[in-house]
């Protein structure tokens, strides 16, 4: 009963707040792709706060570390390959230019912060510091080319929707549907960690799977309806957006809020982690191939992260079967897409404008 009512909230929620936001977008002249980096994006991201810091007041540092790496990574390449898998998506230059090289880097210094095993409170302090900047940075970049496309996204307003032009509904929408994903999203999480506790399942790998994709759930709506309504740039900014505000906002105050920093899991600084920058690092010659994410990218991104969940099952029940999969996946489809990635992204570089 909890399962279909979030189900119902995520929907309703996913409608709302897309709805609510591209109309600011279109009336205020700012980019739908900045909206989707910022309003969205934070505000899908909600969930993934609440458990992290929720976690670590309750002195559970895997389940806050596990969560912030596993929605990254299913936002990836779950959400993501569901969206391009309905329709291919669009990059915008300033997704490339700018979001993706950011995203990289905000990875790389996760890493190295959870190098020595622990990701103190002068480092989330520092990670706060960094959302806030980075916000900051937008808001302006956004303020400063606003004047000359306020008209021109005026104009892409639909005449049969005069109810949600004014500002009062559009915020009104943005708040009820966010509130509606971050309660759509906790009955979900909740009945899915009670099942997976029940069969003895690690914080660690609960946190990787269950929690993230639960966390995620309001990403995986709100982009899939977005790419569904061709609001592409809010479906891609809504996730870049997302990943960063899970390692900058989610581990910042989640370090804050425990005296002594956030411990990093072995497993998660092993192995985890450079799968989280494997995944980001892929993003640039997928972005790059015709500036978009076409449909055969799309089921790429849903396969590798079946493979991953599949890994994780396998790694938490020492399952006989890890190493020969493992083995698999590391001499034969990783190698194998990598050269189906450079080969697309030469031809596409070659092909004529």
């Amino acid at each position: 009963m909890m399962f279909a009512l979030g189900l119902i909230c995520l929907v309703a929620g996913a409608e709302a707040l897309v709805r609510g936001a591209s109309r600011i977008a279109l009336s205020s002249g700012i980019s739908p792709l900045v909206v989707g980096l910022t309003i969205v994006a934070f505000g899908t991201s909600a969930p993934e706060m609440a458990v992290s810091v929720g976690a670590s007041l309750d002195g559970k540092p895997d389940l806050a570390v596990g969560n912030v790496i596993g929605s990254n990574i299913a936002n990836t390449l779950l959400i993501l390959g569901v969206s391009a898998v309905i329709i291919p998506l669009s990059v915008a230059g300033q997704i490339i230019r700018q979001e993706v090289p950011i995203l990289i880097g905000v990875t790389l210094l996760l890493l190295g912060f959870a190098w020595n095993g622990v990701i103190s409170r002068p480092e989330a302090a520092l990670l706060l510091c960094l959302m806030l900047g980075y916000t900051a940075f937008l808001i302006v970049q956004s303020r400063r080319t606003a004047n000359g496309t306020a008209g021109e996204f005026e104009d892409e307003m639909p005449t049969d929707a005069r109810w949600d032009r004014h500002r009062g509904v559009q915020l009104a929408l943005v708040a009820g549907g966010l509130g509606l994903l971050v309660l759509g999203a906790d009955w979900l999480v909740g009945a899915a960690v009670e099942v997976a506790r029940a069969l003895g399942v690690s914080d660690l790998v609960i946190g990787l799977t269950v929690v993230a994709i639960g966390t995620s759930m309001p990403e995986i709506a709100t982009s899939t309806l977005a790419a569904l309504r061709g609001e592409r740039d809010i479906a891609v900014g809504n996730v870049i957006g997302s990943n960063l505000f899970n390692i900058l906002g989610c581990l910042g105050l989640a370090g804050l809020a425990s005296a002594k920093g956030i411990p990093v899991p072995p497993a998660a600084l092993s192995f985890d982690l450079w799968v989280l920058l494997a995944v980001t690092f892929a993003c640039l010659p997928v972005f790059l191939t015709g500036r978009e994410i076409a449909r055969w990218e799309g089921v790429l991104f849903l396969g590798y992260y079946i493979a991953y969940t599949a890994f994780l099952i396998l790694r938490a029940q020492q399952h006989s079967a890890l190493p020969a999969f493992s083995s698999a996946m590391l001499s034969f489809v990783i190698p194998l897409t990598i050269v189906t990635l450079v080969v697309s992204m030469f031809r596409s570089r070659r092909a004529p404008a």
